[in-house]
């Protein structure tokens, strides 16, 4: 009976997982738009985009699904006539700053641009300290 359980329970939780894969891409995933124009400022744009699944490839190079709904809603809002820079406030309004390569200095994310300026700043005191100061001889000794 456990078995059975199990059994329904590995079923119900897995389907949702298996119905994905039939699921055809978006349309313009891997069409591109017939205006040339707004097809090399979607590309410009999602050059810019990181793919969230991949996490180093731009949504231009990924081949991730995520990845292709992305570059379809880029290409669908630019041929709408919409402003890139619109498009790529929407995506890190939904997706978050992980999203752009150029994340925005934040009161949450300041920390992380003054980090390495603090750092470096330490590391000059310290290394002055220790390289920066002349040494002491004792002359008693060599009398």
């Amino acid at each position: 009976m456990k078995i059975a359980h199990l059994a329904a329970l590995l079923l119900i939780v897995s389907a949702p997982v298996l119905a994905q894969e039939h699921v055809p891409p978006a349309p313009y995933a891997y069409r591109q738009l017939d205006n040339p124009e707004q097809e090399a400022r979607a590309k410009a744009l999602m050059v810019t985009l990181r793919c969230v699944m991949c996490q180093s490839q731009s949504i231009a190079d990924s081949d991730a699904p995520i990845a292709g709904d992305m570059r379809s809603e880029v290409r669908t809002r630019i041929a709408a006539g919409e402003d890139p820079e619109h498009i790529r406030q929407w995506l890190i309004a939904r997706y978050g700053d992980y999203v752009t390569y150029a994340p925005q200095v934040k009161p949450i994310t300041w920390p992380l641009f003054a980090a390495p300026v603090v750092i470096l700043a330490l590391a000059a005191l310290l290394l002055r300290g220790r390289f920066g100061r002349p040494r002491q001889t004792n002359d008693e000794g060599s009398a």
